[in-house]
């Protein structure tokens, strides 16, 4: 850093906080959205809490994917905001650094982002998601002990019954336990106990419910009447169910890095619909990566506003149109997995129109005398200012007069 020109190094210290801030602030409020419907769906699975956070750990590459053009885009436009607004700019145009020098750091950034993004979404994300969907399936198969849920009667097998009154430590401490198992000569054994535990045995479809203080009940119809016995402590084997393997990686396009797609896209003996959606995937993940490097050129272009202004429409425009083309890149990736359209033209043809309007706007703000791409827009927010502005003080006096 210390190589890089004094001016280099001042753009990048301005450049770096408020991405980092919005990367942060973007990731965070993501995965609190998330966290709120997981811990329901955990809750409502009966699954420990720990799993949450291993899934939401899962999402974390999603997000970042999400939150780095967006970080990107505002760390370059209030960068460039506050040089000029504060005039630094000019002086820095007025000294022969033109805004294709003042580039340099704005383009490093993005480089190094792109390879960043490029390595999450196109290796990283397939085997994190993956993950997720792996969680997703062990909770709801049992196999995280989400099958046993406090408060219901719970089935294990076709011949036991489980009910507890209380858990804790996820699932290592049990209170208030009821259990009633019967084997196929009519046999059967009810237990109560105030407190339990599952351990492990050498045989992994078998486990151990160690019984605490309570009562065991064996009735068959071999006994005139049932035999009751009191006990300290009591070891009830239970025999695990059968959970099916979930499935191999795959499953899905988002579970597949990007030259896996490719492959499958080419492949032959896939269907064509298979073909399709990953084709269709392949070139939406390509597409996203390279439109990191049109943000600089429409950051800059929206972050100068119009002499002796200073409307912020500008970091409105770009969230807009930050979404908006994230929003037409996942339609066309839905034309193209449906074969409507074929996914090379669905998805580039939209990139290159909006590559064009980059560089418009960059040419616009960079070489055209007095250029504002932007200047209609920033007119018109100004007169609707002024109009609302009068609204609220003729609203105001009305009221007092009132």
């Amino acid at each position: 850093m210390n190589k890089l020109p004094a001016i280099d190094r001042y753009i990048a210290r301005l450049i770096f906080f408020p991405m980092l801030g919005t990367l942060v602030l973007s990731a965070m409020l993501l995965v609190l959205e998330k966290m709120l419907r997981l811990f329901d769906f955990v809750a409502t699975e009966g699954g420990p809490v720990s799993v949450v956070w291993r899934m939401l750990a899962n999402l974390i590459p999603e997000y970042l994917s999400l939150g780095i053009p967006i970080g990107l885009m505002l760390g370059i436009l209030l960068a460039f905001r506050r040089l000029a607004t504060s005039s630094e700019l000019d002086v820095l145009k007025g000294v022969g650094m033109g805004f294709n020098r003042l580039m340099r750091v704005p383009y490093a950034y993005a480089i190094a982002l792109a390879a960043l993004n490029l390595a999450i979404v196109g290796f990283i994300q397939p085997y994190a998601r993956y993950a997720y969907e792996g969680l997703q399936f062990e909770l709801r198969s049992g196999a995280l002990g989400a099958s046993i849920k406090v408060g219901e009667f719970t089935k294990l097998g076709d011949r036991m019954t489980l009910r507890i009154e209380e858990s804790h430590d996820e699932g290592r401490r049990l209170a208030g336990i009821f259990v009633r198992g019967e084997n196929r000569d009519g046999q059967t054994v009810s237990a109560t106990a105030s407190r339990g535990q599952f351990l492990a045995t050498d045989d992994p479809n078998t486990i151990i419910l160690r019984l605490s203080q309570g009562v065991l009940i064996h009735e068959s119809p071999k006994f005139p009447v049932p035999r009751v016995l009191t006990f300290d402590s009591h070891d009830l084997p239970i025999p695990l169910p059968k959970i099916e393997a979930f499935r191999l990686r795959g499953g899905a396009d988002r579970e597949l890095t990007i030259p896996e797609l490719f492959v499958v896209g080419k492949d032959e003996r896939e269907t064509l619909q298979t073909r399709l959606e990953s084709r269709a995937n392949f070139h939406f993940r390509i597409v996203e990566v390279m439109s990191m490097f049109l943000i600089p050129l429409i950051a800059v272009a929206l972050a100068i506003p119009p002499k002796r202004s200073t409307s912020s429409l500008g970091v409105f425009l770009s969230i807009v149109l930050l979404v908006t083309q994230h929003k037409i890149n996942q339609y066309a990736e839905d034309l193209g997995a449906r074969g409507t359209v074929d996914p090379l033209i669905a998805l580039w043809v939209p990139f290159l129109l909006f590559a064009a309007l980059a560089v418009w706007m960059y040419y616009t703000v960079a070489h055209v005398p007095g250029g504002q791409p932007i200047g209609a827009l920033e007119r018109v927010a100004a007169k609707a200012g002024q109009k609302i502005r009068a609204f609220a003080r003729l609203f105001q006096r009305k009221q007092r007069s009132a």
